[in-house]
């Protein structure tokens, strides 16, 4: 029996990353030695505050190759994706002149999206139902992709908004942006992609995916959580509502005070993974393969969701045999921080909504567990949580077998 660790083996990277020693670093000083308000730029502090936060802003922009023009700082990717779906939506119908407007001469009251996006993605969606537009939820196939001929069915002249995320936050899965983006700008509407889980994991760019609007997440890179961003082009000039009324900080469109030390630990963790992102990638793969061998040696059976698919590397959504539940299986390796889904959801009693979208049963997506291994994730890490895994698997089904007889 594998010896228990003396600390948790962190392999939840989808639901949030460390915080990497170069970020705190260059946060400290920001709460320490300057804790001016950035909008207080009558003195030294508050412009010297006001300074960090526009260098932090363009390292952000740099990641996904954007102008800092077009970043607006947000508390993160869920209030940046309300804030690209709902303040599109709103703005259009608020403006039907400035080219909303569909054929017949109404607004643009379709908003097209897929059935795996994150919650908030689908929840802005459909709650805008309700202010008279029209939510389409593509369907995804077995390997978690948007069929682009179903999307070019659904995106016609009546369509505001395409929103599609870059990479699924379960299953890890990739979209061809490009291939979407280019449908959207053939019918005229806006594209808006939640980049949370690809940001500093897959090269991104703005003008090469065509993408009018893109959600960021701080703690996702390596960062703070609390911070995120909204990149809103700039030209052709994409114009949105804001959620809230305020100070008007951030170009009116997200009033309130910037926590400094947040936008610094943000674009700190934003340059970093533009010059190291694809050398963590190549790192992760090498980790993640070591895992997944250790792991199919110890349980034969084990099946990879959507294997077929393009995915970033950490990802690893994996149903274990058996009839055992994934839930099981981490109360029998407690010291494993795994999940069994999105960590806005996996406390739900029901199976995964984005594992039954890709037409997985229930009895297989309660026995899938989502591993994220990232930037810290050592080679003993990976070794000593197989090894539990498989225990706990084996300690597990015994106990089944037992059950039955």
């Amino acid at each position: 029996m594998t010896a228990a660790p003396n600390r948790p083996i962190y392999l939840d990277c989808h639901a949030t990353t460390p915080v990497d020693p170069r970020v705190l670093a260059a946060m400290r000083p920001w709460w320490e030695e300057n804790f001016a308000n950035p909008g207080s730029v009558e003195h030294v502090m508050g412009r010297a505050a006001e300074d960090a936060v526009e260098e932090a802003r363009g390292h952000v922009a740099e990641l996904i190759g954007a102008d800092a023009k077009e970043i607006v700082l947000t508390s993160g990717a869920t209030e940046a994706n309300n804030l690209a779906i709902k303040g599109a939506a709103r703005f259009a119908r608020a403006h039907p002149e400035l080219g909303f407007a569909a054929s017949q001469g109404t607004v643009r009251r379709r908003i097209v999206t897929v059935a795996t996006e994150h919650k908030c993605v689908l929840e802005s969606v459909r709650a805008l139902a309700e202010e008279g537009f029209e939510p389409v939820i593509l369907p995804v196939d077995g390997n978690g992709l948007l069929d682009l001929d179903a999307l070019r069915a659904a995106v016609d002249e009546r369509t505001l908004l395409v929103s599609v995320m870059a990479v699924n936050n379960e299953i890890g899965v990739i979209q061809d942006l490009a291939a979407i983006g280019a449908v959207a700008k053939e019918a005229g509407a806006l594209f808006h992609t939640d980049a949370a889980q690809a940001a500093g994991r897959i090269p991104l760019d703005v003008e090469e995916i065509r993408a009018d609007l893109v959600s960021l997440s701080g703690h996702k890179i390596y960062g703070p959580k609390g911070i995120g961003a909204l990149y809103v082009r700039r030209r052709p000039r994409v114009r949105i509502a804001p959620l809230f009324s305020g100070g008007g900080q951030e170009r009116g469109l997200r009033s309130g005070t910037l926590p400094a030390p947040l936008v610094v630990g943000f674009g700190e963790a934003a340059r970093i993974a533009a010059i190291e992102g694809m050398l963590d990638a190549g790192r992760i793969a090498g980790q993640r393969d070591r895992f997944l061998a250790a792991l199919t040696a110890a349980v034969p059976g084990i099946l990879m969701n959507a294997p077929d698919a393009p995915r970033v590397t950490g990802n690893v959504n994996i149903a274990f045999p058996g009839g055992v539940s994934a839930q099981d299986i981490m109360a029998g390796a407690p010291m494993v921080c795994v999940s069994t889904g999105s960590a806005c959801s996996s406390a739900e009693v029901e199976p995964s909504y984005v594992l039954r979208a890709i037409g997985l049963d229930d009895s297989r997506a309660r026995a899938t567990l989502r591993i994220g291994i990232g930037r810290f994730t050592s080679p003993g890490d990976v070794d000593q949580a197989a090894a539990l895994l498989a225990e706990a698997w084996t300690r597990a089904i015994s106990g089944t077998i037992r059950a039955a007889e």
